[in-house]
């Protein structure tokens, strides 16, 4: 089992306070430091502002030396699908094939509102979504003396691209998550290769996890290439007036962070990662909500890494 670190700076960082966070990370040997896509605080003023996903992911390639990044997940409402692969593909080469890419339809309307950015129907952002998988990957895959890419889609065209510039790795992993009970698993068997599942119980991620391996089945892939994985808030303390003292800080209460997310002593936290294992979970994305609490990295990295 893999732990990995999963910020929200849309709820008030500056990129400083990420860089502190991923450079502590690095050190402690987490897997991976990803953040999230948004532009707009959730319950908070926010302050001081937002950060764009890979503007900061692009600092980070240079500021750090070896743990991955990640976006959990980039908008696909957000970017147009040839701009987002080069910006993806340049951070990869700054960051010597580190890069994960996290991608999902969109969700939060007023994000969109707020800063002028379209927000379709359901239906039709599912549609952007699978072109724009479709031309990102098609795009990386594109061989330098191959010929170009092209695409007639609905909503997107590509005529003859070359394919610039690519990635370091030959494919930076593609991140899908979610819920959906028909397209979210299609999409996933086709262009994932990691499939991810947000702040949902065992049972849920027992019923999801069963659906994308049968998609994965429909089309003739094997489910064992695909990573999966859980995404779940938490909140260690090494005894109860350090998990009171947690819960406080980031405004929840600690016997529904304990039902819900990763919460309570480093043996609870232990117990119930190995839960999600047994599910077939091999990576959990920490959200880390206190982003000045760097003691609480130290005390999951000593206390919850070396029994996983």
């Amino acid at each position: 089992m893999e732990l990995r670190i999963f910020t929200e700076p849309q709820q008030g960082a500056v990129y400083d306070d990420l860089l502190a966070v991923a450079l502590r990370a690095e050190s402690l040997g987490f897997g991976a430091f990803f953040r999230s896509d948004h532009y707009l605080g959730m319950g908070t003023d926010g302050l001081p502002g937002p950060s764009d996903a890979w503007i900061t992911l692009a600092g980070l390639a240079r500021d750090t030396t070896s743990i991955r990044l990640g976006t959990m997940m980039t908008s696909a409402t957000f970017r147009l699908p040839g701009p987002l692969a080069i910006s993806v593909a340049n951070v990869d080469q700054m960051s010597n094939g580190r890069v994960e890419l996290g991608i999902g339809a969109g969700w939060f309307e007023a994000e969109h509102t707020k800063y002028a950015i379209p927000f379709p129907s359901t239906g039709e952002r599912f549609d952007r979504f699978e072109e724009q998988l479709a031309i990102i990957t098609g795009l990386w895959a594109t061989p330098l003396d191959g010929g170009g890419f092209s695409f007639d889609g609905e909503h997107y065209q590509v005529a003859d691209s070359p394919g610039l510039p690519k990635p370091v790795q030959a494919k930076p992993p593609v991140l899908i998550g979610g819920l959906g009970a028909k397209r979210t698993p299609a999409l996933a068997a086709r262009y994932a290769d990691e499939f991810n599942l947000p702040f949902v119980d065992e049972e849920t991620t027992a019923r999801q996890f069963a659906r994308v391996r049968t998609a994965c089945e429909a089309v003739e892939r094997d489910p064992a290439t695909m990573t999966w994985s859980n995404a779940l808030v938490v909140c260690v303390g090494a005894d109860e007036s350090e998990i009171d003292r947690r819960a406080a800080a980031i405004g929840r209460d600690k016997d529904e962070l304990r039902a819900n997310g990763l919460a309570g002593t480093p043996s609870e936290v232990v117990d119930k990662i190995g839960r999600y294992a047994e599910l077939g979970a091999e990576r959990i994305y920490l959200q880390m909500l206190d982003l000045a609490d760097l003691e609480h990295l130290e005390l999951i990295a000593a206390e919850v890494m070396p029994h996983l």
